[in-house]
């Protein structure tokens, strides 16, 4: 059961996500049903509800609120949507497309991240969504074509296979840029004519890393 102070600081946050210009209802309502705390280290609960980046396991992040809602927001989601997600992390991203589309096939390199996040997304009776481990950098061709693909990792260019696994009228979000820096969210929209690129806003992701982690 959500803590009275808990439901205070998740009506707060999804009152300025609104106020910042996330209007898409589905996704606002999933950011609202997803309990934040569940992918929060132990630590680090008492700011489950804050809208910043903390830390999880293998040096990586759980992102801000405020990045995941931008991002699902611009990838224009449908409820038939298949979408693949680059870098699970602690899966709170995946749970969020969960909700919204009909299948969310999430690939990381980290197998302690891997486990702890099907673990999670599968208590909270997401069967919709699927854990791989795998290199990110090659996308999951098993399930392609996407409709939407999601980059939870910052590239510096965007693998010419993620492009190749997004299906037509297709849209990709990345965080593109130097690894340890600000990076630009781009919006790479597939039309008639071509890929059309939008930026978004600056950002701050962790890196894409290749290969797929040997101990970890």
């Amino acid at each position: 059961m959500t803590e009275p102070d808990d439901a205070l600081e998740r009506a707060q946050l999804l009152l300025a996500l609104r106020q910042r210009g996330i209007r898409d209802r589905a996704v606002m309502s999933a950011l609202e049903r997803v309990p934040r705390e569940r992918f929060i280290e132990p630590a680090f609960r008492p700011l489950a509800w804050a809208d910043q980046a903390l830390p999880i396991d293998c040096g990586q992040t759980i992102s801000q609120p405020a990045v995941v809602a931008l991002m699902a927001q611009a990838l224009d989601l449908a409820p038939a949507h298949r979408v693949l997600e680059i870098g699970t992390g602690s899966g709170y991203a995946a749970a969020i497309l969960g909700h919204v589309v009909r299948e969310v096939v999430t690939v990381e390199r980290f197998r302690t991240l891997a486990d702890a996040a099907a673990r999670r997304l599968d208590a909270l009776g997401l069967a919709n969504v699927e854990v791989v481990i795998a290199d990110g950098r090659h996308g999951y061709g098993a399930r392609a074509p996407y409709d939407r693909i999601l980059l939870s990792a910052a590239v510096e260019e965007v693998p010419a296979e993620l492009f190749e696994q997004l299906g037509p009228d297709g849209i990709l979000v990345a965080p593109v840029g130097p690894a340890h820096e600000t990076q630009m969210l781009v919006r790479f929209a597939r039309g008639a004519t071509g890929l059309e690129r939008r930026e978004l806003g600056p950002v701050r992701f962790v890196p894409m890393l290749p290969g797929i982690a040997a101990v970890l």
